[in-house]
């Protein structure tokens, strides 16, 4: 089995539109949506939830009343301004970081540190296959362990399945749940916009890909919008001996078809944007095919 990762350096370039156009021309797949503080995935592919799990890191404080005599102790010691005294203590959940500082000195032993509930991970059923994906309760943290357990639970049942190929939605930037994303990819595919924040961003992605010595190319989405800076990303792409596997043009097709919460091939598919996804997805299967013939490098 292989994995497949979708990258872009910043939000708004097509990322997800375009994972649900491969998502379409794939075959025997398991997909998941990495992108766990804001998922979008699940828009065009209406996932039928058939589980639904608990998503449990680190701890938050909680203060017991009945023991609590108001003392101040804790709000002297908290470093993150989360507690407040009024007749008791009062943690404010979304400051607090669960350091245990407040616990650990209370005289009265009246703060407990409690497992946090940060969010769900789900395993769904949509028109295109299997979805693992997981939704962040708004405000917290732990992104890259979230990303680490929806691809470990992808990964279990793409095996389950028989599935050859794996594929991500990755999350934008590259900050750490970009980084947990890398864990296991084989090819990177990296999703830029003619704009100078794309070719900037886009850099960034290559330079982490290049750190964790996985296979990446780019693809230009929306190329036409901007020609000379289409031309900069190509001349980036050349000298820097990375793989341009092609260009979409912009198409309001492309558009209409997510307004109807669909792919553009299940709308349009003779537009030239979804020809030049089809002709993209092409060379991904052959760039596949002879990643897979290569020694493996990295650690999964």
């Amino acid at each position: 089995m292989k994995e497949l990762l979708i990258l872009s350096g910043k939000g708004g370039t097509g990322k997800t539109t375009i994972t649900s156009s491969f998502a379409w021309l794939a075959k025997n797949k398991v997909l998941a949506d990495c992108d766990v503080d804001a998922a979008d995935l699940h828009i065009i592919l209406s996932p039928q939830e058939s589980q639904r799990h608990d998503f449990i890191s680190g701890v938050k404080a909680v203060v017991n009343p009945s023991k609590c005599t108001a003392c101040g102790t804790c709000f002297e010691l908290c470093r993150y301004d989360a507690i407040d005294i009024s007749d008791t203590a009062l943690v404010d959940d979304f400051s607090c970081e669960g350091c245990g500082v407040c616990a650990h000195f209370c005289p009265e032993n009246a703060i407990d540190l409690v497992p946090n509930h940060c969010g769900y991970w789900f395993v769904s059923d949509t028109r295109f296959g299997t979805l693992v994906h997981a939704e962040l309760k708004p405000g917290e943290e732990n992104s890259g362990k979230l990303v680490s357990l929806v691809k470990q639970k992808a990964r279990e049942r793409a095996e389950d399945e028989g599935a050859n190929l794996l594929l991500v939605d990755g999350p934008p930037g590259i900050g750490c749940p970009v980084i947990s994303s890398f864990s296991g990819a084989d090819l990177v595919i990296a999703i830029t916009e003619p704009s100078k924040s794309g070719l900037h961003d886009l850099k960034r992605v290559i330079e982490l890909s290049n750190h964790f010595k996985v296979p990446t190319c780019v693809i230009i989405n929306k190329w036409d919008l901007n020609k000379s800076i289409s031309e900069e990303i190509h001349e980036f792409c050349t000298r820097s001996k990375i793989r341009l596997l092609g260009t979409i043009p912009f198409d309001k097709r492309v558009i209409n078809a997510l307004v109807a919460e669909k792919t553009v091939f299940e709308e349009f598919k003779d537009c030239k944007a979804a020809q030049s996804i089809a002709n993209i997805w092409h060379q991904i299967e052959k760039t596949l095919e002879e990643v897979k013939s290569e020694p493996e490098q990295r650690p999964r």
